[in-house]
């Protein structure tokens, strides 16, 4: 079986064209593949399937073999794979996902002709605390409710853009927030499904800084649904403009939350390497 490694934003995955239905045991592939000093390494698999619900189907599994229902990230690259290699001639596909059908779009890339970005209608966030899911009574939205982590209280707010995050505005982000409290904050009791973790930084009502801790996965170059969930939030903080440029380690993805209440998130996604697959039960198994 061959694959495709790509990234989007440095946030890479293995993609998988499991079209012909092979059975597979696809958490212990994933934790086989995405271990990165002894086999191919990414942050996860992308598996293609047929569907009878949309043009294709997509199933994401995390590199600790736990399934994801939705990735910004991957789904530019999933969405690039099926236009590069002429799976569909067609710019713009519909995608069933464990988060609903998204719509992503190939687009011309305003500073480079050459090159192509992928635009995708996310859909429009969950904000209810039993949606995203929090524990606690059912409210209209989570915005600066304060928990206590190892001792120090934060105010977080949570989105859930077919995945659930926590998000928390900080003055600086440190290596501390996210490689211990962030970890924490992924396995606390109030999220009871975990949660991705975004640590952001206020640049100006049009930009802001991330960096993210992923469920499943640790911490990641990049995140577009995290993307997302930060400038969800930051809008109803009446901290940001309805359109904003979110800077990641990897890279920038362009965010925007429009008047029909879909977020749309633009950005690239790269071809890294292809090869193929051997030995399929045992990588598996």
């Amino acid at each position: 079986m061959k694959f495709t490694k790509m990234h989007g934003l440095g946030n890479d995955f293995i993609i998988i064209d499991n079209r012909s239905g092979f059975n597979l045991d696809y958490p212990g592939l994933a934790r086989n593949l995405c271990r990165r000093h002894l086999s191919i390494g990414a942050d996860g698999i992308l598996v293609m399937l047929s569907s009878n619900k949309a043009d294709i189907r997509m199933r994401i599994f995390n590199a600790d073999g736990s399934e994801a229902e939705m990735c910004g990230n991957g789904i530019r690259c999933f969405a690039r794979y099926i236009y590069e290699k002429k799976i569909f001639s067609k710019k713009s596909m519909s995608v069933e996902t464990p988060a609903g059908i998204i719509k992503p779009q190939i687009v011309d890339n305003p500073e480079d002709p050459r090159d192509l970005l992928i635009r995708v209608d996310m859909g429009k966030p969950a904000l209810r605390r039993n949606e995203i899911p929090m524990t606690g009574e059912d409210t209209p939205g989570v915005i600066d409710e304060k928990i206590e982590v190892d001792g120090d209280g934060f105010h977080i707010s949570a989105v859930s853009m077919g995945n659930p995050h926590c998000i928390i505005f900080v003055d600086e982000i440190t290596d501390r927030l996210i490689r211990h409290i962030g970890p924490l904050i992924e396995q606390h009791p109030v999220f009871p499904r975990k949660t991705n973790v975004e640590f952001a930084r206020f640049i100006d009502p049009g930009h802001v800084k991330v960096r993210v801790w992923e469920r499943g996965a640790g911490e990641t170059l990049a995140c577009g649904t995290g993307a997302c969930a930060v400038v969800v939030a930051g809008i109803m903080k009446k901290m940001l403009d309805n359109k904003v440029k979110v800077s990641l380690p990897g890279g920038n993805l362009l965010i925007e939350w429009n008047e029909t209440g879909h977020v749309y998130m633009t950005g690239p996604a790269v071809e890294v390497f292809c090869g193929e697959l051997t030995q399929l039960q045992q990588l598996s198994g």
